[in-house]
């Protein structure tokens, strides 16, 4: 049984990379879509949000199924919370970059157009989603409390965003529902970082077993 469950297991892990990968992907297009005003890629993104639905459903299904079936303890359940964790983070990940590209795809319709640049922020969350599942795939917990340091800089860029947006709606009062919806796009990439740190978070508890939100 131990042989049968080990294999479950590294499917299981190929699985919920696979997951991140194509999350890595829709989130990065939307980040993309702002910074090329590419509405064709926008819609993209929320036409194909099913893809990510139907793999996390599938992942916890077959976590619940391995626990069932094998009843695993110690390290191997570990592995199982820790994904099935992960799995609802990535799920959430993909909704936020669809919430942006559909920030962005109502922004562009609005004759008022207000943009903001979001590069660096984007760029910044998107390193940290990276970092998060490259710690995961290597198991490096140093680089999982790096990602888990770095959420400070996005809120910070969060902050910015609101700070920079609260002068120009004295300045153009006209454009004010126009401004508040680009400055909800900072609050989706805040909470992408949030779901990233909470990967990193399970990476570390994965290694070291000590569970480390809050803290």
């Amino acid at each position: 049984m131990t042989g049968h469950l080990q294999r479950e297991i590294e499917k299981i892990k190929k699985e919920i990379l696979s997951l991140g990968a194509l999350v890595e992907d829709r989130f990065k297009k939307a980040v993309s879509s702002i910074r090329t005003e590419d509405l064709v890629l926008a819609q993209q993104i929320i036409d194909t949000d099913f893809e990510v639905d139907e793999l996390e459903i599938e992942i916890e299904e077959e976590c619940l199924k391995i626990l069932a079936l094998y009843q695993p303890v110690a390290t191997d359940l570990r592995v199982l919370v820790a994904i099935i964790k992960i799995n609802n983070d990535l799920e959430r990940i993909a909704d936020y970059a669809v919430n942006i590209a559909k920030r962005f795809k109502t922004s562009s319709e609005n004759p008022n157009k207000f943009r903001y640049d979001y590069t660096a922020m984007g760029e910044q969350t998107a390193k940290m989603l990276r970092m998060s599942l490259d710690s995961l795939v290597r198991m490096d917990v140093d680089m999982a409390y790096e990602v888990r340091d770095m959420d400070a800089d996005v809120n910070i860029m969060r902050n910015e965003a609101y700070d920079s947006m609260k002068q120009d709606i004295q300045k153009h009062p006209d454009m004010v529902g126009e401004i508040i919806n680009m400055y909800l796009i900072s609050r989706h990439l805040e909470r992408i970082g949030d779901h990233t740190t909470n990967i990193a978070e399970e990476v570390i508890y994965l290694i070291e077993g000590e569970i480390v939100r809050h803290t």
